[in-house]
């Protein structure tokens, strides 16, 4: 069996049929899967996907607190303003860029740390990179994470559910795992240190770094605004960490090809350039398909592209070293190309 297929653990209902086609769980499977997957008592190896939820019972209390004590609708916009534009264009510059495709590289490790520690911290870095390794191998097949032909709840269960790494990898598959986050600069475990927690990241590095970071950006926030502020952005992160688990339903279609001509270029998957994450997040999801390991996606004139200019920022002042562009070759291909064709 291909490497990329023992990657992930593999659920209870299984990935394919016999025949080969997706399995789709009902919600009581999936529900059911997701409590296995977090229960802890069972088996320490739970902790990664038991922390993920861990992480929104946090937040809570800063929700239920910015809206019963210090609810404005100022607050309210600053607070979707931070999730849906200033998370979203965080995770598409570390998780998915850097940590997944390697599109730039940091000229020395302190810009790497505080780009990672940019905003509030929420996913662990294995949950998100590995799986999305998986992802591109297989998009919208039997296999993929988030597969959006697996409905709604498929997707977002799918940091618990589909996500975390398997637990039985050879030391030598383990190495190759490893590999994928050796550069994010994470504690990585030993393969024993592995077998013990089923995890690539270092359980004591991953809660020390989470807490360390969310008091850091508490005592930020309630020096700018008082503790108001600092519970709205907080909201703004639990409203950020719990939509974005349905991306990769909406941004495949929802499981459906609803490719557009002249804006879709990619038909090998069913991914869609959606306006809100490419304007807000810079995440032109089927450009993103086409040259994955691109630090810009968005080629087109309309198509904003926040990640790039970080990324592109930082690089204008000595802090990233080095990117890679496809603009050029996009334009070249898909642009230039079809405007030479001959029109009749």
């Amino acid at each position: 069996m291909p490497f990329i297929d023992n990657v992930l653990q593999e659920p209870s209902y299984g990935w394919r049929t016999p025949t080969g086609d997706l399995v789709v769980p009902t919600h009581r499977q999936l529900f059911q899967e997701a409590l296995r997957r977090v229960n802890i008592l069972t088996t320490r190896k739970n902790w990664i996907p038991a922390i993920s939820w861990l992480m929104i019972l946090c937040l809570l209390p800063f929700a239920i607190i910015a809206f019963t004590r210090y609810f404005s609708f100022s607050l309210l916009g600053i607070g979707i303003l931070y999730g849906m534009v200033i998370m979203s264009t965080h995770a598409t510059i570390w998780f998915h860029r850097y940590g997944t495709h390697k599109a730039y590289t940091f000229s020395h490790p302190i810009w790497r740390f505080i780009t990672q520690n940019l905003v509030l911290k929420t996913f662990p870095e294995e949950i998100y990179v590995v799986s999305h390794h998986v992802h591109h191998a297989k998009s919208d097949q039997p296999g993929d994470p988030y597969n959006a032909r697996g409905g709604l709840l498929y997707c977002l269960l799918s940091d618990v559910n589909h996500q975390p790494i398997a637990k039985n990898l050879s030391e030598t598959d383990y190495g190759r795992v490893a590999g994928f986050l050796a550069h994010t600069g994470i504690r990585i475990n030993s393969y024993a240190d592995y077998l013990r927690w089923g995890s690539v990241g270092s359980p004591l590095y991953t809660v020390g770094l989470w807490l360390m970071n969310w008091g850091f950006w508490y005592t930020v926030f309630f020096l700018i605004g008082g503790p108001g502020l600092a519970c709205a952005l907080f909201t703004g992160a639990l409203f950020w960490f719990v939509i974005v688990r349905a991306f990769n339903y909406t941004g495949h279609g929802k499981g459906e090809e609803q490719h557009v001509d002249g804006v879709d270029f990619d038909r090998r998957n069913l991914s869609i350039n959606q306006w809100r994450p490419g304007l807000f997040a810079g995440e032109w999801h089927n450009n993103h398909h086409l040259y994955p390991s691109s630090a810009r996606a968005g080629f087109l004139p309309f198509q904003l592209d926040l990640a790039w200019v970080y990324i592109y920022g930082l690089y204008k002042v000595g802090m990233v070293s080095s990117y890679r562009d496809s603009k050029p070759d996009f334009i070249k291909r898909y642009v230039t190309a079809a405007d030479s064709q001959p029109r009749v």
